[in-house]
């Protein structure tokens, strides 16, 4: 049966199965991924399992798995040899060696840390803290250095590495919060016209463009950086949540926790919509790797009951 319903999804998604992979723990809720391409390794935040997986892309399997109580985001920083974790139940972020999966420190991080974003330039770390409302700064080594209050609650951050800003959602409010991180100060707001709850975001810098998701009114919104308007603004699954952006390809997905996914095909200025289904009910997270142009979604549940890893690569 669920080799027959993914042949299905295939015909609605330009996406095609190369693989499922067990992975270890009980049949819980996954958060966010981060690819390490330098060492080729994708990490795996198993949230309700309270682990951190870390997983070989060429061998395919699990070669770690890091105790993070209730981890929700993750990020690689191959340049420092570090990875980043929102342990959230812990009310922490952590410091993690990327060799040896030591944890090398841990910060204070507010009420409810989720998303990471790393700022490459002054070389610190920006954590969600959605409940709380706040924006935490550590720097590399982990220390915490400064709390940035956005005045709602914290959706997604990015960091736009030609502007040397960090752009925070604030959901409650429906904008984003424009951050300096020289002074860790808000420097102008930019509001989501359209959007209701705008929790999703993923920058390229690259194009100039922002992607916004919307998880109140499931709609997907451009945001232009050298005008900071908006140009675009299409339909996507219920509850949009994690994007992910192909750089080489210029392909974007957006999972929702409705299970659907959406695929588009960035354009110069904004993104054209290839295909949109269900792919499974717990498919809300995903990571895409330019290099390969694999699309990895970690669901909950497989064939056998366990949770396991779908490895796609794009068709059309």
């Amino acid at each position: 049966m669920l080799r027959l319903t993914l042949s299905v999804i295939a015909a609605a998604l330009p996406l095609h199965t190369v693989a499922r992979v067990p992975l270890p723990g009980p049949p819980v809720r996954f958060d966010y991924t981060s690819i390490d391409p330098a060492a080729n390794r994708l990490y795996i935040a198993h949230m309700d399992a309270s682990r951190l997986l870390v997983f070989d892309l060429a061998k395919r399997r699990v070669i770690r798995s890091i105790p993070a109580p209730g981890v929700h985001g993750v990020i690689a920083v191959p340049q420092l040899h570090r990875v980043y974790a929102s342990a959230t139940n812990a009310r922490e972020v952590y410091t993690i060696d990327a060799a040896s999966g030591r944890v090398l420190n841990r910060a204070p991080a507010g009420e409810y840390p989720d998303g990471l974003a790393y700022d490459s330039a002054q070389q610190h770390v920006f954590i969600s803290d959605e409940s709380g409302g706040v924006e935490t700064v550590i720097d590399k080594a982990g220390n915490r250095i400064a709390t940035i209050a956005l005045g709602g609650e914290a959706g997604n951050v990015q960091y736009d590495a030609t502007s040397h800003h960090v752009l925070a959602d604030v959901q409650t409010r429906n904008d984003i919060a424009v951050i300096d991180p020289r002074t860790n100060k808000i420097v102008r707001r930019i509001a989501v016209p359209g959007c209701d709850n705008d929790h999703g975001l993923l920058v390229d810098s690259a194009r100039r463009v922002a992607f916004v998701a919307c998880d109140g009114n499931a709609r997907l919104l451009t945001l232009d950086l050298r005008t900071l308007k908006f140009t675009g603004n299409q339909s996507v699954g219920p509850s949009p949540d994690v994007l992910s952006l192909d750089t080489s390809l210029h392909r974007l997905y957006v999972s929702a926790e409705s299970g659907v996914v959406a695929v588009f095909a960035e354009t110069a200025h904004g993104a054209r919509k290839l295909g949109q289904a269900m792919l499974a009910t717990e498919a809300h997270t995903v990571a895409a790797d330019p290099r390969t142009h694999l699309v990895y979604f970690p669901l909950q549940s497989g064939s056998s009951g366990g949770p396991q890893l779908l490895i796609m690569r794009p068709g059309r």
